[in-house]
């Protein structure tokens, strides 16, 4: 059961008293206004009808336009149309439903000539709204054309005006030009409004010097530019990144008397924007705040994406939680939501990214395309292949097409984890699904091969990618060239780069130093520092990654006198020394064993402001132990706490070894308790300082809390590490948990060494354990490991203590056989 009801029209204004004098001028003047506004109403009312099925409990709101029916037609159509079964008297709303329901290969005339209201003119403007305002185009011209051949219609500038906008918003400039000319050719003459719309079609396109001709015309025909003219002239220059262009119309429109609005200011926002002035646009905005313009949701967008851009993430975030404070004056849209995203997404905190993405769920508002992908760029970029896989299915469940962003995002989650096969399938269903990979999608499929170590289907993709029309650009030969690098081909190196000249690709700083890293990784040094060479000769400026190579590189070589050369050179052409730069001079002045000029060389880093990172804080940790300074390695340690920056298991290890050199074995333990704290992984070496510390402190409990934490990584110890825990356990009579570590060892697939049976026989022994001691000796044998003569008579004496007559015989046979084969 369902009922519909109209929404009452509005009540008529209240009626005036009679008067006996006679009206006034300016009374007739309001009567006579009322009298057409009344009659305006009887044909272009728009009033709100709804439905309501209580069966299926759904509703519905619709507007309802009557238009000029059958009573109101001129009277000479009347007889036409009286008692015809074939023409209807439709309401107009009923005639563009119609219109709508129709294919685009069906007669749009068909139901039009059956439709009483079209002998009435004022439906004509009415019908083209009404179909513009539902935005089918095509349909919309087909009525246009019909309208056209109808023998009562007349020329009218408002229906021209909306087909022209509607033109506009579909991008169609040439058709929107050509309505242009041919109403003038039907003398309707064009007003503001027209101008605009033109306008807007070229500032859609970026045609900004198209819309600035078209406002010389309007001014050459005595039309008065408005201030929906001057922002639409500004759009046109904004959109194209002319911005100087555009804050000169500015000027001029405050000249010309006519002020900017909000409007206006937020489209010179998005003018230096796409202009790529961040900058500038920041300035613009302190401006406005100071001359009190209160800003929308739309002026934050911008100023949010300027601070990304200029990574300020943190005073993007400051926006953002001011907006969300203050939702009441200006609610977040999902532009914010998803700006917010993609900056955490560049910083790479995943788990704020996907905060974020929650809240815009919680907020009620339903995410975009774009939302998704910038969610999925986050978990492609830590190779977070499950969680990129799931936010695709959400994609495909929330209704949305994934488009060639979301192909490729998913693409690289699996690349970067090494799932070459899974990213080479998304790939083909990308192309399965009809959607064209773009060479950011062939870029990340080269990846995910050269990642892998697959140089020849890395090459085999880029021939493809030719063959499809996409030409390769300056990421796809730095890409091949880190993967030759990984893979050790020099020969492909050579080849890629005769490639990039045969197609003519003009190679980019990023580009040649991918290059010079190849030639490093495979040794070849020489000619790393002539491709540099080669370089400078092209004119093509070099960076300060490109000295972070060539310095590392030579501070590996030990060329240590090339280093500093490299280090003159770059203060010659003023390029920023980096702190990757900083870390590779202090790693040179270390290996060189001069650590006064490394000390003088961190601190002119920190005096730069350039934060050291936790490899270079490490390398000044490691140059202490050269000299056994534990007070200024533990300094630098805490140092970096201080300036929040994570220690990591390499930078604990080479502590921990500063300070057992300094016989701090107690600091040892110590920093132990800080790596559970801030959960830092333990490896092989820290193991080892550890048991070291352990020894010292005679602390059988800390090494006993050892060996039960470290099944995970114990096929990843060394032998000496693991043969001196076991000494040391036994040593401090802990048999048990000697025994315990020993048969973790064996279950764990290590390889024991004879000299780890040694020290378990020998401390077996010591602790008068001899028939454990004889079990270990079995096992020995069982490994493939020959006891020693010496190992069974060392337990003989024990057996006959204890007179085991049984043992000693088995014992005295196997030191017979041993002698035998010695013998």
């Amino acid at each position: 059961m369902s009922c519909s009801f109209p929404q009452p029209p509005l009540p008529p204004p209240p009626a005036e008293k009679h008067s006996h004098s006679r009206p006034s001028s300016s009374n007739l003047e309001t009567l006579r206004s009322a009298s057409e506004a009344g009659k305006k109403r009887s044909w272009d009312e728009r009033r709100l009808v709804g439905s309501v099925d209580y069966d299926k409990g759904e509703s519905s709101v619709s507007v309802e336009v009557a238009g000029v029916g059958r009573e109101q037609i001129p009277a000479r159509y009347r007889l036409r149309v009286y008692g015809s079964r074939l023409q209807k008297d439709w309401k107009l709303s009923e005639v563009v439903e119609r219109l709508l329901r129709l294919n685009h290969w069906d007669d749009v005339d068909a139901v039009l000539n059956c439709w009483v209201g079209r002998f009435a003119r004022k439906n004509f403007v009415l019908l083209i709204r009404e179909m513009s305002n539902k935005g089918s185009l095509e349909c919309t011209v087909q009525v246009f054309q019909w309208m056209k051949a109808q023998k009562n219609y007349c020329p009218h500038t408002d229906i021209y005006n909306m087909m022209i906008r509607m033109h506009a918003r579909h991008n169609q400039i040439d058709q929107a030009r050509g309505l242009f000319f041919e109403m003038q050719e039907w003398r309707c003459k064009p007003d503001a409004e027209t101008y605009n719309s033109l306008i807007s079609v070229h500032a859609r396109a970026g045609q900004w010097r198209w819309a600035t001709n078209i406002v010389e015309d309007m001014l050459r025909v005595a039309i008065p530019p408005t201030r929906s003219t001057y922002n639409n002239l500004i759009n046109a220059c904004g959109s194209s990144g002319n911005w100087k262009e555009a804050l000169k119309i500015c000027k001029k429109m405050t000249e010309n008397g006519v002020g900017p609005d909000l409007v206006t200011h937020n489209i010179i926002l998005s003018a230096f924007k796409s202009g790529g002035q961040y900058a500038k646009a920041l300035s613009y905005f302190e401006l406005m705040k100071k001359t009190n313009i209160s800003s929308d949701i739309f002026t934050f967008n911008i100023i949010i994406h300027c601070f990304v851009k200029l990574r300020q993430y943190g005073r993007a975030v400051e926006i953002f939680n001011s907006l969300i404070n203050k939702r009441a004056e200006c609610r977040p849209d999902v532009v914010t939501f998803t700006s917010i995203m993609h900056a955490y997404s560049i910083c790479g905190q995943v788990a704020n990214c996907k905060t974020v993405f929650d809240m815009m769920l919680a907020e009620g508002m339903k995410p975009n395309i774009v939302s998704f992908n910038a969610l999925m760029a986050a978990y492609a970029s830590h190779g977070m292949h499950e969680e990129a896989s799931a936010t695709f299915d959400e994609i495909m469940k929330t209704g949305y097409r994934p488009d060639v962003v979301s192909y490729t995002s998913l693409l690289n989650a699996y690349g970067r984890s090494g799932l070459y096969e899974k990213a080479r399938e998304i790939f083909d269903m990308m192309r399965k699904r009809s959607c064209r990979p773009n060479i950011i999608t062939y870029n990340a499929l080269i990846d995910a091969y050269g990642s892998a170590g697959m140089l020849s289907e890395a090459v085999r993709v880029l021939r493809e990618m030719e063959g499809n029309g996409i030409q390769p650009d300056n990421v796809t030969l730095s890409t091949l060239l880190v993967s030759c690098g990984r893979c050790g081909q020099i020969g492909k190196i050579n080849s890629i780069l005769s490639l990039a000249k045969s197609l003519g690709i003009e190679m980019n700083t990023t580009a040649h130093n991918s290059a010079i890293g190849s030639f490093m990784a495979v040794g070849e040094y020489g000619k790393a520092v002539a491709f540099y060479r080669m370089m400078m000769e092209k004119n093509v400026r070099p960076d300060s990654t490109t000295f972070n190579i060539l310095i590392y590189g030579s501070c590996k070589l030990e060329n240590f006198d090339h280093c500093f050369e490299f280090l003159d050179e770059m203060k010659e052409l003023n390029i920023h020394i980096s702190k990757e730069v900083y870390s590779s001079l202090i790693c040179a002045r270390i290996k060189q064993g001069n650590l006064a000029e490394a000390e003088k060389t961190f601190s002119m880093m920190k005096a730069c402001g350039c934060l050291p990172d936790v490899i270079t804080y490490t390398s000044m940790i490691s140059a202490y132990r050269t000299t056994d300074d534990w007070r200024k390695a533990w300094d630098v340690f805490v140092e970096m706490k201080v300036n929040n920056i994570q220690p990591d298991p390499i930078a604990c290890s080479a502590l921990m070894e500063v300070l057992n050199r300094g016989c701090q074995p107690a600091l040892v333990l110590q920093l132990v308790k800080i790596m559970r704290e801030e959960n830092i992984l333990l490896n092989s070496r820290a193991f080892f300082e550890i048991v070291s510390a352990c020894s010292i402190l005679r602390d059988w409990k800390t090494a006993s809390e050892l060996v039960e934490n470290m099944e995970v990584s114990l096929s990843l110890l060394s032998v000496g590490l693991l043969n001196q825990l076991l000494l040391f356990l036994g040593k401090s009579g802990k048999i048990e948990t000697m025994m315990k570590l020993f048969h973790k060892i064996i279950a764990s697939g290590s390889a024991v060494s004879f000299t780890t049976y040694s020290v378990v026989l020998k401390n077996l022994l010591a602790a008068g354990r001899w028939r454990k001691y004889i079990e270990i000796l079995q096992w020995m044998e069982d490994g493939g490991l020959r006891p020693s003569l010496q190992m069974y008579r060392s337990v003989l004496s024990h057996v006959l203590k204890d007179k085991s007559m049984k043992h000693a015989v088995l014992i005295r046979e196997r030191i017979n056989s041993l002698r035998e084969k010695v013998g």
